[in-house]
């Protein structure tokens, strides 16, 4: 057992080990940073752990059947001892090691720091600040079927069909908002769900519904990470009034 533990550490098959593990870390994690906002479907992340973990042992295999000389990979067996170069090589791996917790610990902390600044207190106010000013300047807009709205049924972006219930429950929310300013008409969710997952226009809506204007939005799930989309339509002229994308820890 001794010998071959002496033999592992010979042929830096922890150091390689150890390099793996933060390595893949930090691509997961980097992954699930970037994949909102390139659009990547849930399951990628899922694809990559799945990779990560059949990775390994090909990673402990290498770098116990193969050595890296001078003259490029050969296999150990191949390789005479008085010239073998597994401590140079330990060497640039711990070097590579320090290299990768490094931005592991600074990927971390700037994860940290994004989590928790601002506050929610702040975000949402931040959020509800222009929302606020733009229902103001709608309830005060004469059009034809007066200050009036339709909460679409946000659509899921992600994979997962549980993902549906959080969608279909945050324009629910949204509509029971809404419905509490008294000068302004919300129409009833069953009509508003009834065009759910239909090839339907903005103003073909707008007519059915006697609404001025929709609010349309998705939701987005990669990993711990949620976007979501909301929109302000007027639906007479089919144009944006309003915007708004919101990151948020799930």
């Amino acid at each position: 057992m001794t010998s071959l533990f002496t033999e592992l550490k010979r042929r830096n098959v922890f150091r390689v080990a150890i390099a793996y593990v933060v390595l893949a870390w930090i691509v997961l994690q980097a992954c699930e940073t970037l994949a909102p906002a390139l659009h990547l479907p849930e399951w990628v992340n899922s694809l990559l752990v799945f990779f990560a973990i059949l990775g390994m042992p090909f990673a402990i295999f290498f770098a116990w059947a193969f050595e890296l000389t001078p003259e490029g990979l050969k296999k150990e067996k191949d390789v005479d001892r008085s010239q073998s170069i597994t401590g140079t090589t330990g060497r640039n791996l711990d070097f590579t090691i320090i290299a990768l917790l490094v931005v592991a610990l600074g990927y971390f902390m700037w994860a940290s720091q994004t989590n928790e600044s601002p506050s929610t207190a702040d975000e949402s106010a931040d959020v509800a600040a222009p929302t606020l000013a733009r229902f103001a300047s709608l309830l005060d807009a004469p059009d034809r079927a007066g200050p009036s709205i339709a909460v679409l049924p946000f659509v899921n972006m992600s994979s997962d069909v549980e993902q549906e219930y959080f969608s279909d429950g945050l324009s629910e929310e949204l509509l029971n908002l809404l419905a509490k300013i008294p000068a302004l008409r919300v129409a009833s969710r069953t009509s508003a769900f009834s065009f759910k997952g239909k090839d339907v226009t903005i103003g073909d809506i707008g007519r059915e519904l006697n609404v001025a204007h929709v609010l349309e939005g998705s939701v987005r799930k990669s990993g711990t990470k949620i976007r979501i989309t909301a929109q302000l339509i007027d639906v007479e002229h089919d144009t944006h009034l309003w915007s708004q994308t919101c990151d948020r820890t799930l």
